[in-house]
């Protein structure tokens, strides 16, 4: 039987690692965490809070994933579309389903990103 999520992976290309910790670290206000030794070597970059592990691992060839995404959950969906828009990144609203208000942004590689606030 499955217990929880232990954590989401999305593909990066090689040599993103800074733009990585710029856009989920800087930008999402994610924490990085450190990888296993064993896998520091294949580059990619992992990051944590207090519910969310998230890893970005790299793959060439590289292809984003423009139609699955992970979702991150936020407490003020308008004060985060003013964060990304102060960074220039463009916010794409999308419709609010029952309970739930939502965008999606690309992440610097071209994946799809759900940013949404449970009402």
């Amino acid at each position: 039987m499955i217990l929880d999520l232990h954590h989401v992976q999305l593909a990066m290309p090689k040599g993103g690692e800074s733009r990585a910790r710029d856009f989920y670290g800087e930008v999402l206000g994610m924490a990085e965490a450190a990888k296993p030794e064993a896998l520091a070597g294949r580059g990619g970059v992992w990051f944590e809070t207090r519910a969310i592990r998230f890893h970005l691992g790299v793959e060439e060839p590289f292809a984003p994933a423009r139609k699955a995404h992970p979702a991150f959950r936020v407490a003020d969906l308008d004060a985060m579309r003013l964060r990304l828009a102060a960074r220039g990144i463009e916010a794409r609203v999308d419709i609010d389903l029952p309970g739930l208000r939502r965008l999606y942004v690309d992440d610097p590689f071209g994946n799809r990103i759900e940013i949404c606030e449970t009402v």
